[in-house]
């Protein structure tokens, strides 16, 4: 099962510029918004793109989607630990918990 993080150690990690942050909804829903710095990565894309977009196995990177009941960041997730990176967590509240805290959102 993968680590999880909170709403208040993910928004330290990414305005310390420490963390790889992964928007596992893709498509529309990340260019409409998405977190700070985030990057799209669904599950069907990551044995293709993973290796370019995160040639350091050991990075600190967090998986996100739409709230707790969303898979999709755990798929992610998922396979990145089977592809063998070693710090790999889920922000498991996922978009809408970031957006009803009044956090800042980007769209594409």
């Amino acid at each position: 099962m993968t680590a999880l993080i909170s709403r208040e150690d993910l928004r330290a990690a990414i305005a310390a510029g420490s963390v790889t942050v992964l928007d596992a909804l893709g498509g529309e829903y990340y260019t409409r918004q998405h977190l700070p710095g985030a990057v799209a990565l669904v599950r069907a894309d990551v044995d293709t793109l993973a290796p370019a977009l995160l040639p350091d196995r050991d990075a600190p990177i967090v998986t996100y989607c739409s709230n707790p009941s969303c898979p999709n960041s755990g798929q992610v997730a998922d396979r990145l630990t089977a592809l063998g990176y070693t710090d790999v967590r889920k922000y498991r509240e996922g978009i809408e918990d970031w957006a009803s805290a009044g956090l800042p959102l980007e769209s594409a």
